[in-house]
């Protein structure tokens, strides 16, 4: 019986990990090794390792955790879970069974893409969906907002105005920003663009060209794509855990959700930006807590 099993091997689960195996306590790590950051060539933002590749971080982390005698990590999928009178039973998609007193689901998310033909060859390299972790790569380049949802193409085009002063803010064929948003735009000097994209063009993962519809092209080098998230494992829902409007996970603010043994970290909680350095924080925070309530549940009588 472990006394705690994590899924998922991003910065919340091993940071959770780390926190249960100073704990003494048994646990799992379970990892597929297929991150939502697989085509991140550098990770910045994350104190000491700013510009890391993502999976050198993430293998500095498998390190660390198993110094610690009680912490395996297991490069297999979770299939089921099942809960039980007083723990939680696993099946792998190898068919081996675990039981464990905790759970923690730090599956972490899935991005929906808008349809927009050759996105994916720029992705990670030239195109990203964070500006506070791919800013200062762009500064003062000739950039570009693909988004088709009103809130998230007003607030990355501010946004992204940090960085570059030359912005054009593409709708991909939507008219969704309002008057007031448009004029604060060209206040700025932000220009919009609402005809639908053709196609993007350029070499290398380099972004060159945007070609509308009409045949039109503009010179852009980079910048960012809005994207729609849902929950990269059904666990939550086969569970009934509670998920918040936006998505996540929706949990107490220590992690535990309103499944009794059921904690979520990262992330698949959506209850911060995803950036690696928070949510290792969070996931810190969530292992401490699981700690604390094992410890409190053996003190009862």
């Amino acid at each position: 019986m472990f006394d705690s099993i994590v899924i998922g091997g991003g910065p919340a689960g091993l940071s959770a990990a780390l926190v249960l195996g100073r704990a003494r306590k048994r646990v799992v790590v379970f990892d597929d090794d297929n991150p939502r950051n697989k085509v991140t060539h550098e990770s910045h933002g994350f104190l000491t390792r700013d510009g890391i590749h993502p999976s050198e971080l993430k293998e500095l982390g498998k390190r660390d955790i198993l110094k610690y005698p009680t912490v395996s990590v297991e490069i297999q999928r979770v299939s089921e879970i099942h809960r039980e009178k007083n723990h939680f039973q696993l099946m792998t998609e190898q068919g081996k069974l675990y039981q464990t007193k905790k759970v923690l689901l730090a599956t972490g998310l899935k991005d929906v893409f808008p349809n927009v033909k050759g996105l994916d060859k720029f992705y990670g390299s030239s195109l990203f969906s964070c500006p506070f972790c791919d800013g200062w790569e762009m500064r003062d380049q000739a950039l570009v907002v693909i988004s088709e949802n009103q809130e998230a193409a007003f607030n990355m085009g501010k946004k992204l105005s940090n960085w570059s002063k030359d912005i054009v803010v593409c709708t991909n064929g939507n008219r969704v920003l309002t008057e007031i948003q448009k004029r604060s735009f060209a206040k700025n000097g932000i220009q919009i663009l609402e005809e639908k994209i053709d196609e993007l063009i350029g070499e290398n993962g380099q972004l060159q060209k945007i070609r509308f519809i009409s045949g039109d092209e503009i010179h852009r080098e980079g910048g960012l794509v809005t994207v729609g998230l849902k929950q990269a494992s059904p666990f939550a829902e086969s569970l009934g855990c509670v998920i918040s409007d936006n998505g996540g996970i929706k949990t107490d603010g220590f992690g535990r959700t309103n499944i009794p043994g059921i904690y979520a970290s990262g992330d698949t909680t959506i209850s911060t930006p995803s950036q690696l350095i928070m949510a290792a924080a969070e996931g810190n925070k969530v292992g401490a807590m699981i700690v604390s309530d094992l410890i409190d549940e053996s003190f009862k009588l």
